[in-house]
């Protein structure tokens, strides 16, 4: 198990309101029905109608069937006003749970091993609320309800779809349940939050043969050792020290027997930075070098190159208004974790180019009850107080940006 804080930040829960601590037993009920009925990317059809049932009864306009499963309610005030929007990710993650508790997945081999059934408790509390006490804002918030994020990707499609439009959205806001962050804690600042990822598959294509006769071969396992060695350099002498990034080979398969020098090896691997400007960059040095250790011994290679998202980049404005309103919920200065950058990606980044925007990290991790796997963990579980107070900093923001 892995925790990065011995022991849970102190929680005031005097500074969530009565309505929203009233709500916190409809929070749990909640996310537990969704965590026990996960749904991989843009197959979240259960998760979806779960949703649609909940804002139908409450009378929130809503569409459904936004870029295949997600969904957007609208919640207007009846003022005109700012419109602010609300991501929440609702898809899970191809894993085996392994958690022993009542609500644990009924779905064999998916599991919400990432906090997304916390996110959508949380963006439905918040249309809860926000529709009962539309009195006291103007404008329009939109409550974007994402497919995917966990891949490939449903931002990029829910904004082409126009989400983002009629009415314009001026702002966006989206949090994270932060198992690497206490409870009690929040993770906020502006620019770089987390990293841009690229992908990359690639096969070498040597001469096979008889492992006790290297000299009639092209030895495709020797090759790809060198490419994997070379790729480090990258980063240790292409890239600025003081930039970020990351180069990682995650897969290397290649060979049949012992005795037997493969033809072939595939090797599959993750780039990952935080400067837009090293978007193009590190994937040419790849293949660069690729490219020079091949011809150096004989071999050739077929290179398959993607940049998957770009990273996400708050904006200064709006990071300081999350600040701002966190530092009212949490004890500060020591809840507010500025630095809190990671090199996990997030297609919340599409959502950040398009609108100005911040996303944030709400700690949730508590060793005190077990609560700290990290996230992608079979494990994976967090406290739910942070549901409440992912309600009350939502609802906070938007009082604040449509006051």
């Amino acid at each position: 198990m892995v925790s990065t804080f011995p022991s849970s930040h102190s929680v005031d829960q005097s500074q969530i309101r009565l309505d929203i601590r009233a709500l916190q037993p409809q929070l749990v009920a909640w996310r537990r029905s969704l965590h026990q009925r996960p749904e991989l990317g843009f197959k979240e059809q259960l998760t979806a109608q779960f949703i649609a049932q909940k804002l139908q009864e409450w009378g929130i306009e809503h569409q459904t069937g936004v870029a295949k499963t997600g969904i957007v309610a609208i919640i207007n005030s009846g003022s005109p006003g700012p419109v602010l929007a609300i991501r929440a990710d609702i898809d899970a993650l191809p894993i085996q749970e392994e958690n022993e508790v009542s609500y644990r997945s009924q779905h064999d081999g998916i599991m919400h091993a990432c906090g997304h059934d916390g996110h959508t408790a949380i963006a439905l509390g918040t249309a809860y609320y926000l529709w009962q006490h539309r009195q006291d804002f103007t404008g329009t918030v939109k409550i974007i309800f994402q497919p995917a994020e966990e891949g490939p990707g449903g931002a990029k499609p829910m904004i082409e779809a126009g989400v983002l439009k009629n009415p314009d959205v001026d702002a966006i806001i989206g949090l994270h349940l932060w198992n690497n962050l206490a409870l009690g804690t929040v993770g906020v600042r502006k620019g770089a939050l987390m990293a841009a990822v690229e992908c990359f598959s690639c096969t070498i294509l040597g001469k096979g043969g008889h492992g006790a006769m290297p000299h009639q071969t092209v030895d495709s396992v020797v090759v790809s050792a060198q490419i994997v060695n070379a790729l480090q350099t990258i980063v240790a002498r292409n890239v600025d020290p003081i930039e970020s990034a990351v180069v990682t080979v995650g897969e290397l398969h290649a060979g049949t027997k012992h005795n037997i020098i493969a033809d072939t090896a595939r090797m599959t691997g993750t780039v990952r930075y935080f400067n837009p400007k090293l978007q193009g960059f590190i994937g040419k040095r790849i293949e660069q070098i690729i490219a020079g250790v091949c011809q150096s011994q004989g071999a050739s290679y077929e290179l398959d190159y993607w940049h998957q998202y770009p990273p996400v980049i708050n904006d200064a404005n709006i990071a300081e208004l999350v600040r701002s309103v966190a530092a009212e919920v949490v004890e500060t200065p020591a809840g507010i974790v500025p630095e809190c950058q990671t090199m996990g990606a997030e297609d919340m980044s599409f959502f950040l180019q398009a609108v100005p925007g911040c996303y944030f990290f709400l700690g949730s991790a508590n060793p005190a009850k077990d609560l700290a796997y990290p996230h992608h963990h079979p494990r994976f579980n967090f406290d739910e107080t942070a549901l409440g107070m992912g309600v009350e900093i939502f609802v906070r923001c938007v009082e604040k940006f449509c006051g």
